[in-house]
């Protein structure tokens, strides 16, 4: 039997073992034992944990979003709408960093749309803050200050934005070391 339905029907019965299956997975059968919601720990590395009184709830929810938002991304490669594609990389990233602040912190960190300088703020490691560096240029205001939006993709190769979902790619899986081994 699911555990959504072993939870007579209710999504705010489901505990985090079986948030973080269904974000893997999907929906199917699983049995997962309950863990206390208010103690968990991040572990970035192995033998290095860091207490955490944040938002997991919302971090979860706000890391889905970046999971949804890392398969259009590859849906608008796929199209050739390579702005499209860049920006919602650009989106993995700020809701990737938002979660992890949201893990330790209690709330989104405030930023002025610089991707590195977020990332920093959440304590990313040096090379994640590069790969967000990377995605910085493809916020839209950012964007179409310099490039019209009739030209948006002819102005970025499909072997750029490749690389640009591959550092969204990065960042996300950064992200879901913390916010998934969250307990």
């Amino acid at each position: 039997m699911s555990q959504m339905h072993a939870n007579n029907g209710n999504p705010d019965n489901l505990d985090r073992d079986e948030l973080e299956r269904l974000l893997l997975e999907g929906v199917g059968d699983s049995s997962v034992e309950s863990h206390p919601q208010n103690q968990r720990t991040i572990s970035p590395q192995p033998g290095r944990e860091v207490s955490t009184a944040g938002d997991f709830q919302g971090a979860l929810g706000l890391y889905a979003e970046a999971a949804q938002d890392m398969a259009t991304a590859g849906v608008e490669l796929g199209l050739g709408r390579h702005f499209a594609c860049a920006d919602y990389c650009n989106q993995v990233a700020e809701k990737a960093a938002q979660a992890v602040s949201l893990l330790r912190f209690g709330h989104q960190s405030m930023y002025n749309h610089d991707l590195q300088a977020l990332g920093a703020l959440v304590g990313a490691p040096q090379e994640i803050q590069k790969e967000m560096a990377v995605l910085t240029p493809f916020h839209p205001e950012t964007f179409y200050a310099d490039t019209p939006p009739e030209e948006a993709d002819e102005v970025i190769s499909a072997e750029q934005a490749s690389s640009y979902v591959q550092s969204a790619r990065r960042v996300l899986r950064w992200a879901r070391a913390l916010v998934l081994t969250a307990q």
